[in-house]
C-alpha cells in the first residue's frame, strides 16, 4: 500500500525481489517464488501489544529485506512503547514446494499464537449471513420503500431464515451520522430503523442479527454499548474503519475481541489488518477483511478474476477473509459496468459460488439481495454450503492464474474451481474421497458462460475415488460442487 495507515486494500502484485526500493513499504503475507523452488511467504503471528510488520528493500543488498513497523500516531519515530521484559510477535516464514503447499494444513499462524482465552466457547456459532450493504439495502417488488428502514431489515431476515441463513448483518446507516464519528450515538438507532421489533422478528424467524459499528465511538464507551447490545439480544458486531496496526490499534482489536466475547457477541473486523492469528485466543472473532473485496465492483474493475485467484495464496495464508461473495448478477468479460444499483461482480455465477469453497471465513456474507437469489440457478448451493470443515485438500492452482480446493464437512466433500480471465479444462484426481460410490451434484459454467456470466449447468454425476472429475472454465469461471456418499450404489 505504500504507507502504515491503510485498509490493507489493494491489488498484490508481482514486482522481483531486487526490484524492491529502500523506500518500499510492503503489507504482509509477502508471497516470494523462488526460481526451481521452494516458495515461501513471510507472515507474522501473535501480534499483541505491539506494531504491525512491514517490509522494504535494502541499500546495495539485493534480495535482501528490512522489517518496519508501524509507527504510532503523530510519532513517526516510536513504534512500540513498554517495560522489559517484552515479548515480540513471531515472525514467520512459510516453505513449501508449491504455492497449494503453502495454504493446506495451514495453521502455523494460530499454533504460535496465545491458547484460547475464554473458559466457554458453546455459543459461538459460525455460519452465513444475509447483508444488506453492498446492494444498498435493495429489495425489489416489495410493498414498502426499501432501504435502511425496519422494513427492508425485516424482508432481509425473512429471507434469510427461508434459506437456512444464520444470520442478518446490519451495516451502517442504522444509527445517525454525526459530522463527528467519535460522537456517534451506538446505543440510538435512526428514526427509520426500529432494533427491537427487528431483534424481535428476528428472534421470531431463528435468525441472528449482527449490527455495524465504526470503531472510534465505540471505543470510547465500548464496556456500556457491548452491554447493551448482548441485553438487546444482538449477536454480534462488525467493528469497520480502523484502518491502522500501530502498536494503540492493535491493543483495541485485542480489547474489542475480548469485551465482545464477555458479552457473547461474535466479531467481523473491516477496515482491518491482516489477520496475525488471534482468532485461537478469542474465537469469536470469525472473520477479517484487509483485504480488496468484491464491494471494489461498486466503483472500479480493480476485483478481477484475476485478483480473486491471487488472494489465496497472500491474504489467505494469514487466516479467515471476508470477501462477501454471492453476487448472482454476473458479467462476462467486457461487459462488466461498475454500479451501485443492482451491482454486478466480474465472472461467472458459477465463479460466485466456488467462493464458498476456496474462500475461508467462518461466517460468509450473501452480498446480493432476496430478489437476486429467489428462484435462481445456484441458490441451493449456497444453502447447502458450511462455513467451517474437517479436512482441506487444495487440488491444484497458481497465483493469479487459477486455484481448486476440496473441503470436507462430515461425509460430504465441497469442490470449488476459479480461473482468471482465462477459459481452462482439467482433470481432478478424486484419490482423496476414500473408499466408495459418491454423487456430485455440479454447479458449473453454462456452454454459453463466456458471453453470459449467469449462465449455470447443473447436473449430477457418479464418482468414485479411482476416478476424476472434468471440469471446464469459461474465462472468469468456475465450478462446484457437493460430493456425498451414495447410499444406493
Amino acid at each position: 500500500m505504500g504507507k502504515f495507515n491503510s485498509h490493507y486494500e489493494s491489488e498484490f502484485n508481482r514486482i522481483r525481489l531486487a526490484d524492491l526500493k529502500p523506500v518500499s513499504l510492503v503489507n504482509l503475507p509477502l508471497l516470494i517464488e523462488i526460481p526451481g523452488g521452494p516458495w515461501t511467504a513471510i507472515l507474522e503471528a501473535d501480534l499483541t501489544d505491539y506494531a504491525g510488520m512491514y517490509l522494504g528493500g535494502v541499500p546495495a543488498m539485493p534480495n535482501a529485506l528490512v522489517s518496519r513497523l508501524s509507527p504510532l500516531p503523530g510519532k513517526i519515530d516510536k513504534a512500540v512503547v513498554g517495560a522489559a521484559p517484552k515479548a515480540t510477535p513471531w515472525r514467520v516464514l512459510m516453505i513449501a514446494p508449491t504455492p497449494a503447499g503453502l495454504l493446506e494444513d495451514n495453521d502455523i499462524i494460530l499454533n504460535l499464537s496465545a491458547p484460547c482465552a475464554l473458559p466457554d466457547t458453546s455459543w459461538i456459532r459460525p455460519g452465513k449471513t444475509a447483508w444488506d450493504w453492498w446492494t444498498g439495502s435493495y429489495a425489489k417488488n416489495v410493498p414498502f420503500t426499501s432501504g435502511m428502514n425496519t422494513a427492508t431489515m425485516n424482508h432481509y431476515i425473512d429471507f434469510a431464515s427461508a434459506h437456512g441463513i444464520e444470520y442478518m448483518l446490519i451495516d451502517g446507516g442504522w444509527y445517525v451520522f454525526t459530522a463527528d464519528s467519535n460522537a456517534d450515538d451506538l446505543l440510538h438507532a435512526s428514526p427509520a430503523v426500529d432494533i427491537p421489533a427487528i431483534l424481535e422478528h428476528a428472534r421470531a424467524k431463528n435468525v441472528k442479527v449482527i449490527l455495524w459499528v465504526d470503531w472510534r465511538p465505540l471505543d470510547k464507551k465500548m464496556d456500556e454499548v457491548l452491554a447493551a447490545y448482548e441485553k438487546w439480544g444482538v449477536a454480534g458486531i462488525k467493528v469497520d474503519s480502523m484502518n491502522r496496526d500501530d502498536q494503540e490499534m492493535v491493543n483495541f482489536y485485542e480489547r474489542c475481541v475480548k469485551t465482545a466475547a464477555a458479552h457473547h457477541l461474535i466479531v467481523d473486523l473491516h477496515g482491518a489488518y491482516k489477520p496475525t492469528g488471534q482468532r485461537r485466543t478469542y474465537p469469536n472473532l470469525l472473520t477479517q477483511e484487509g483485504v480488496m473485496a468484491m464491494e471494489f465492483n461498486l466503483w472500479s474493475e480493480r476485483t478481477t478474476p484475476q485478483h480473486d485467484v491471487t488472494v489465496p495464496f497472500t491474504r489467505m495464508l494469514a487466516g479467515p477473509i471476508d470477501y462477501t461473495p454471492g453476487a448472482f448478477r454476473n458479467a462476462a468479460r467486457g461487459k462488466f459496468e461498475a454500479r451501485e444499483r443492482d451491482p454486478m461482480s466480474q465472472g461467472t455465477r458459477a465463479h460466485q459460488l466456488a467462493m464458498y469453497v476456496v474462500y475461508d471465513s467462518p461466517l460468509a456474507m450473501l452480498a446480493d439481495y432476496p430478489e437476486a437469489y429467489e428462484g435462481q440457478p445456484g441458490l441451493e448451493f449456497i444453502e447447502k454450503v458450511p462455513t467451517v470443515w474437517d479436512d482441506t485438500r487444495i487440488l491444484d492452482g497458481q497465483p493469479g492464474e487459477f486455484i481448486v480446493v476440496a473441503r470436507k464437512k462430515g461425509g460430504q466433500w465441497y469442490i470449488g474451481a476459479m480461473t482468471n480471465w482465462d477459459a481452462r479444462e482439467m482433470e481432478i484426481p478424486l484419490d482423496f474421497l476414500g473408499a466408495g460410490n459418491f454423487e456430485a451434484k455440479v454447479f458449473a459454467d453454462g456452454p454459453d458462460a463466456a458471453e453470459y456470466g449467469t449462465s449455470l449447468s447443473l447436473a449430477i454425476e457418479s464418482v468414485m475415488a479411482d476416478g476424476k472429475l472434468r471440469i471446464r472454465l469459461a474465462p472468469g469461471g468456475g465450478y462446484a460442487a457437493i460430493l456425498s456418499p451414495d447410499i444406493n450404489r
